[in-house]
């Protein structure tokens, strides 16, 4: 019993294979997944699966890299899509400083308006972040995204930002880095977030957990980074599963 809170089934890569993709899944025991539209491809691609699909959601938002993009025409698209009823997040949202597509500045603006319209819709958000941890937690509390809470997605920062995060009602999702032999931030991580405030996910076709990885990543792959994280906390990988399965359902208002 798992859920992937953070999948691109939505994106080409899967075009060949994503009904084999989703077998895999549900015989590894994946019940559940978020697919998380970003762009004007994508999103549609995420609604129409999670219509398709009864355990299979939606997320939809703006991604960073992209934010010189988004117009107000796509910021009331995806309020407009906020109403679905298998819509349950806003994002992936944030801040990228690694590429330069997007200038910072642009980058922050687009990222306090769908915090603002995640509260208008009160929706959960995800949060996409590289190397802006500070940034993203500033505007997170000026912005007083605690009010809707959400999903640090993939997080790989220090503990010393956990607690700020976990005050403002934040999730903390980890995926395949927490399986990286010299990732040791994301294992330290893995060890001191509270149990009921922990989240699983891919981020596929990226970050493919050890033994997989450079290779594309898929749902499957999920049971990997439970059993990392079973392993780095001292528990069983039914109780880690168990356990993020019932704070996904709690976070996103999913009640079977």
């Amino acid at each position: 019993m798992l859920f992937d809170t953070h999948v691109h089934l939505n994106v080409s890569q899967f075009d060949e294979d994503r009904e084999e993709v989703l077998q895999r899944a549900k015989e590894a025991g994946i019940e559940n997944m978020v697919i998380v539209g970003f762009d004007h491809e994508t999103i549609p691609k995420a609604i129409d699966m999670a219509e398709q699909y009864d355990h299979i959601y939606a997320a939809v938002g703006w991604h960073p890299v992209d934010a010189i993009d988004m117009t107000d025409k796509e910021l009331a698209w995806i309020e407009e899509l906020s109403a679905h009823p298998k819509v349950v997040a806003i994002g992936e949202m944030g801040l990228d400083y690694h590429w330069d597509k997007s200038p910072k500045e642009v980058q922050k603006e687009v990222f306090r308006q769908q915090i603002q319209l995640a509260k208008k819709v009160k929706l959960p958000i995800i949060i996409h972040n590289r190397e802006a941890t500070e940034d993203i937690i500033q505007i997170l509390q000026e912005e007083n995204a605690e009010e809707v809470g959400g999903i640090m997605h993939c997080y790989n920062d220090s503990v010393d930002y956990v607690d700020a995060c976990l005050k403002m009602n934040f999730y903390i999702s980890l995926g395949g880095p927490v399986t990286f032999k010299n990732a040791s931030l994301p294992k330290e991580v893995a060890k001191y977030v509270p149990k009921d405030r922990l989240l699983i996910e891919t981020d596929c076709p990226f970050l493919a957990p050890h033994p997989n990885r450079g290779k594309r990543n898929e749902p499957a792959y999920v049971k990997l980074v439970a059993e990392k994280i079973a392993d780095l906390r001292e528990t069983s990988y039914e109780e880690i599963g168990k356990q993020t399965t019932e704070n996904a359902k709690r976070l996103f208002g999913i009640t079977h």
